[in-house]
């Protein structure tokens, strides 16, 4: 099968289209025949051999997990899923490819309304933001402050925090504020005077901070909580421990992921929830995607899509 592979770790130019041993479904997997793929920050991070120590890549490599697409083999004992279904979700194998393989549990049915370009911006946006909120135990009530709310998983952090009854201060550059209100954040600049930005915006006080951003906001977060690193996640910033900050690096599949993406996918189908694309690459384009994703300031997400040429 075609995929997205590199034999060394580096900047985008080590990735090349190649040919690979197909793969097929074990028990409780099911092979997909991916009809598109998201992009994320973590691929160029894990690629240039940022993160060995939480994601050790074994070389060669094709990056990727997010997908969707149309199950084409099911293995032993899954009933969840059949040949022909359209799905969505987390592989356990590079989603840079033609076909990949998914546990059941981090599939969910695509509903007919949703694109696929669409469908395959979901998995890892949401997964991601629920799982930190999950971490702040942010309820109702509370004041979240978001740094990189315009990004993808920014995106659906502001709104999943926005149905839990939580405010929500967003940072981003001021051509991204508008989308951030629609969404139903309040928004405010990054960079110089966040500190005194932020208390203008949330005189209540900020009960949690989640950074997605990564861009050296632990210390103005920390003085924003009062002084201490209680309540502050990150999933960018490798400066966390030295801030006492908690870095949330995830990995493996929640127990209800299949069915929490299933929800997010009906909403997002009917208009409900919002995780824009702002580019779309054919499969061979996955180094250009890698650049645009690595210079930052992407609303969204980028897609690659292994049908076009």
């Amino acid at each position: 099968m075609e995929a997205i592979v590199y034999e060394e770790f580096g900047g985008p130019e080590v990735l090349r289209p190649a040919q690979v041993d197909d793969v097929h479904a074990g028990p409780g997997e099911i092979r997909v025949a991916v009809r598109a793929a998201g992009v994320n920050p973590i691929d160029y991070k894990i690629r240039n051999g940022w993160m060995e120590a939480a994601f050790p890549s074994p070389l060669p490599a094709t990056p990727g997990s997010e997908f969707a697409g149309v199950v084409d083999e099911t293995g032993e004992g899954v009933t969840e899923f059949a040949v022909g279904d359209e799905v969505l979700g987390r592989s356990t194998t590079g989603a840079y490819a033609e076909y990949v393989l998914a546990d059941v549990g981090a599939v969910a049915p695509k509903p007919a309304g949703l694109g696929w370009a669409e469908a395959a911006a979901l998995p890892v946006a949401t997964a991601t933001a629920a799982r930190v909120l999950d971490e702040l135990a942010l309820s109702e009530g509370e004041t979240l402050l978001l740094h990189g709310a315009s990004g993808a998983v920014g995106s659906a952090a502001v709104q999943l925090a926005v149905a839990r009854g939580a405010t929500v201060v967003g940072t981003a550059s001021p051509a991204n504020h508008d989308y951030l209100r629609v969404l139903g954040a309040v928004p405010v600049a990054y960079g110089k005077g966040l500190v005194d930005r932020v208390r203008e915006a949330a005189p209540q006080g900020v009960d949690a901070v989640f950074d997605v951003a990564g861009k050296g906001a632990l210390a103005d977060s920390v003085e924003l909580r009062g002084g201490t690193a209680d309540r502050i996640v990150t999933i960018a910033d490798p400066d966390a421990a030295h801030y006492g900050v908690a870095f949330s690096a995830g990995g493996g599949n929640a127990p209800d992921e299949g069915r929490r993406l299933a929800e997010y996918a009906r909403s997002a189908a009917v208009g409900g929830l919002r995780v824009p694309v702002e580019r779309t690459f054919a499969l061979r384009e996955a180094a250009s995607a890698h650049e645009l994703s690595e210079a930052g300031h992407v609303r969204g997400k980028l897609i690659l899509l292994p049908g076009e040429r």
